[in-house]
């Protein structure tokens, strides 16, 4: 009798449990930003130092708007 349904012999121990959805959403998170960090760096030999130079870039622009017109910038005459 009972060999007539032989795929549900040991199904049980088929069985793979998924994680529950707040464990899915972070790995799913994780993996994103992963993502995310491998493209920014993607053909870049140092990403860090492109980073480090986008930082005093901005930085510096931050303090030449900071210090205004005719502060620190190119002085014009009119005349």
């Amino acid at each position: 009798m009972g060999g007539c349904l032989p795929c549900l012999q040991g199904q049980a121990d088929d069985y793979i449990e998924t994680p529950d959805p707040e464990e899915r959403r972070q790995q799913m998170l994780e993996a994103a930003e992963k993502r995310q960090q491998a493209n920014e760096s993607r053909g870049l030999k140092d990403p860090e130092g492109v980073k480090r130079a986008q930082k005093r870039k901005a930085e510096a622009e931050e303090k030449a708007n900071i210090a205004g017109p005719g502060e620190g910038g190119l002085k014009w005459q009119m005349g």
